[in-house]
């Protein structure tokens, strides 16, 4: 069985003048993922079909310029806080610190200029069985007015197919850390346009309903039960989308733009999601050790990003599985803390792991 390979090249040049590097990582299986320095960002990962023809399930944006525009989230690694913090507002023991906001006045995924937009700094981990490479940031003190500096490692290897997220972050002073990847995936592998024929299960019997600018509302999660966000057994997603006589998915714009409450679990990767297309036999598992998973339809897609091959990508292309904390812990203490005190180690892994149906 050949080497697991772990390779750099040259992905393109920002408008400054930067240069971002695209990491290839093939397991011994020939599982093949790429990783782009900006936004340490999931570019593709190639996965077979039940026939075994491999295709790329990410969807990725055909251009730089996208990606720095409409597409800044495709694929990438967004913090300090994944998801939206209510109007920007950092409830601290000093006061309150005023966020950048950029989303309806509230702070969405870290802000204007979040990890979204780095270039980050990267260094190859692989080994004869995996492939892998390290990428790091330093946000500084005050970074889209969050305290403290804080330093972030996410590292991606592939193994035996599967691909591994491992993010780690350290701070000098006390501030909230929400980790996640927001890849878009379309298990068709380009064959069809939108997820509507997609099955989805998660492993969760409680959802946060939100207002509508889409921050949770007071109280508890609900339950799961009788509701379309019931996915406790997979349903097709066309059956669910664009339910016009339920107000949540109205609210977020004609299909799931929710955080769900997983199942409790312990320290390692435990079942989240499972997807499923059935015309290519396609399965992708997902694996946390988070407390929740933000699920999104691309209800906003409207065919201005372009995909591979200069597809526009309409609404509904691709749903992402956000494996991270609740939105607006910070100012929620009946939520799971995302604090991060100085002298302790924030750590998460998210695994997604392929397969095919029988």
């Amino acid at each position: 069985m050949p080497a697991a390979t772990t390779s750099c090249s040259v992905f393109g040049t920002l408008p400054d003048g930067r240069t971002v590097h695209r990491w290839s990582l093939i397991d011994p299986i020939g599982t093949r993922a790429e990783i782009l320095t900006l936004g340490a960002a999931l570019h593709a990962f190639h996965v077979p079909d039940r026939h075994g023809e491999p295709a790329d399930v990410v969807l990725s944006p055909g251009s730089l310029a996208d990606r720095l525009a409409g597409a800044r989230y495709f694929g990438a690694t967004v913090g300090r806080y994944a998801n939206r913090i209510a109007r920007g507002r950092l409830p601290t023991p000093a006061g309150h610190r005023q966020l950048s906001t950029n989303e309806r006045g509230n702070t969405l995924h870290g802000g204007t200029e979040g990890f979204d937009a780095r270039v980050w700094q990267a260094r190859p981990v692989g080994t004869a069985e995996r492939a892998g490479v390290e990428l790091t940031l330093t946000s500084p003190a005050d970074d889209q007015g969050f305290p403290g500096t804080l330093q972030v490692a996410v590292r991606y290897t592939v193994h035996d197919g599967a691909l591994s997220i491992g993010y780690r972050a350290t701070c000098d002073v006390r501030t909230p850390v929400s980790l996640t990847n927001h890849t878009y995936w379309n298990l068709a592998g380009g064959t069809h346009d939108t997820v509507h024929e997609h099955e989805l299960y998660l492993a969760a019997d409680h959802y946060l309903p939100v207002d509508a600018e889409l921050i949770p509302l007071p109280g508890p999660p609900r339950p799961v039960a009788g509701t379309p966000f019931d996915l406790t057994a997979p349903r097709r997603l066309a059956d669910v989308l664009d339910d016009v006589d339920d107000g949540q998915l109205r609210t977020a714009g004609g299909g799931y733009d929710h955080n769900w409450a997983l199942r409790p679990r312990g320290g390692e990767p435990e079942p989240a999601a499972v997807l499923r297309h059935p015309g290519t036999g396609r399965v992708l598992e997902c694996l946390t050790t988070e407390p929740g998973i933000q699920v999104y339809t691309a209800n906003g897609f409207d065919g201005a990003v372009t995909g591979a091959g200069g597809r526009p990508l309409p609404r509904y292309a691709g749903v992402a599985l956000e494996t991270q904390h609740f939105p607006d812990s910070p100012r929620r203490p009946d939520y799971p803390t995302t604090w991060l005190e100085p002298g302790r180690v924030h750590r998460s892994t998210t695994i997604y792991r392929p397969g095919v149906m029988t």
